[in-house]
């Protein structure tokens, strides 16, 4: 079974401005369909937004990895006060309620990942655990 993910928007970005960070590694298993990009129309709405906002990025860039198969068009928890952030706090309620990982850079959701019951986690930690759990299934 592929794994779900929600990506933050930071990592979207950081993998359009390093072909060779672990963010890009992330984004190109959602290209190539090993990962699956959960998302819903506030997430997208985010990355379409910033991608346009951001001079040499462009939304044409990403805009594939947002599979319809993939939407997540049930009810979201509210909450998540924990987060700093009132702008962060959808990835983590999309996170939740799709029962997915999300991978960020964000500090505001890494500060609060102890205190939250939904899997947070870096490029890099997210990865690692992806091999681990690979290297099991294989």
């Amino acid at each position: 079974m592929k794994e779900k993910v929600v990506v933050d928007t930071n990592v979207l970005i950081a993998a359009a401005f390093n072909q060779y960070s672990h963010s890009a590694r992330i984004v190109k298993a959602i290209e190539d369909g090993q990962l699956d990009l959960v998302w819903n129309k506030a997430t997208r709405k985010e990355a379409h937004n910033l991608m346009d906002q951001i001079p040499p990025l462009t939304w044409g860039r990403i805009e594939g990895l947002f599979r319809r198969q993939h939407e997540f068009n049930g009810e979201t928890p509210g909450g998540f006060a924990l987060v700093k952030d009132p702008d962060d706090r959808k990835f983590v309620a999309l996170a939740s309620a799709a029962g997915a990982i999300l991978i960020s850079n964000d500090d505001h959701l890494l500060e609060a990942r102890r205190n939250l019951e939904v899997a947070i986690m870096t490029p890099s930690e997210f990865l690692e655990h992806w091999k681990e759990i690979n290297a099991h299934t294989s």
